[in-house]
């Protein structure tokens, strides 16, 4: 079954982008920052052994953009919050194998993506834990329903969100990777 890695982009615009980060350096450096660090991403993360989707926001903007690469498949997010969001793109990925991250995580490399497929070979859903209490990985074997309370009750933003999120999933092997950093201040820039 092809395995497909979706990467969540929003569109680079000043003030709707990294708003945290924007208030410490300005929402201009921000969005240029974003845009930036998101094209080195998909290009470190191209490779033969999965698919890769853009899913996109806000959604037409985002099906229109000429920022994205044009060869890639994109996907409208949806309304909702972030959860709503995550479960509409994990729900609408072909069977198979598919991992969902963000596209602020400078640390992530093809290795790290290949494990996560690979815990996908033993276990129904895997997540990459961040130092703050969230994630920056979530992958989800889709041979089968994903768990019906999936992302519900997730305290977002906290440093709940893994504990959150783990607990909303009933019964099923789920396996933990590396930690990595995602972007939401400056502090975060710093190696």
């Amino acid at each position: 079954m092809q395995r497909t890695l979706v990467i969540m982009v929003k569109e680079p615009q000043p003030g709707r982008v990294k708003t945290r980060l924007g208030r410490e350096i300005g929402m201009v450096a921000a969005a240029w920052w974003f845009r930036h660090q998101t094209q080195s991403l998909i290009r470190r993360l191209r490779d033969p052994r999965w698919r890769i989707v853009l899913a996109v926001s806000p959604d037409q903007q985002g099906l229109n953009s000429r920022v994205w690469p044009a060869d890639l498949p994109r996907a409208a997010q949806g309304r909702g919050d972030l959860g709503a969001r995550m479960g509409r793109m994990l729900r609408g990925m072909p069977k198979g194998p598919v991992c969902l991250i963000g596209a602020d995580i400078p640390g992530i490399s093809r290795r790290h993506i290949a494990r996560a497929f690979d815990a996908l070979g033993r276990s129904q859903m895997v997540f990459g834990p961040a130092p703050d209490g969230g994630y920056w990985l979530v992958g989800a074997q889709r041979y089968a329903a994903l768990p019906a309370r999936l992302f519900q009750n997730v305290r977002w933003s906290t440093e709940h969100a893994l504990a959150d999120t783990l607990a909303s999933i009933s019964g099923g092997r789920v396996s933990l990777l590396d930690q990595l950093r995602d972007v939401d201040t400056v502090a975060d820039l710093e190696p």
